[in-house]
């Protein structure tokens, strides 16, 4: 697997961090809804994605500069780096 980005290099995939409530707390506080959730891979936040309303991952990107996400949905297997803008199936 050929990774230029150093971030996704560096992902442990065998020890991705997971939702297990499957919501966005932000969304719940808000009483709003969103569309698909992503987990951030270094502290476990999960957020709603950018087609969501409010957008919570990609605000957590820019409040913490944690750089990756993955895909908290259960079909799904990629991650995505915030400053290098690289995407990782897997």
């Amino acid at each position: 697997m050929d990774i230029s980005c150093q971030h996704l290099a560096a992902l442990d995939l065998a020890h991705l961090k997971h939702d297990t409530r499957h919501v966005c707390p932000e969304c719940v506080a808000l009483g709003d809804a969103w569309v698909h959730l992503r987990t951030c891979q270094q502290c476990g936040h999960v957020g709603c994605c950018d087609d969501s309303p409010n957008k919570h991952a990609t605000k957590h990107f820019r409040a913490t500069q944690h750089p990756v996400i993955t895909s908290a949905q259960p079909s799904e297997r990629w991650a995505w780096c915030y400053p290098d803008e690289a995407f990782l199936e897997y």
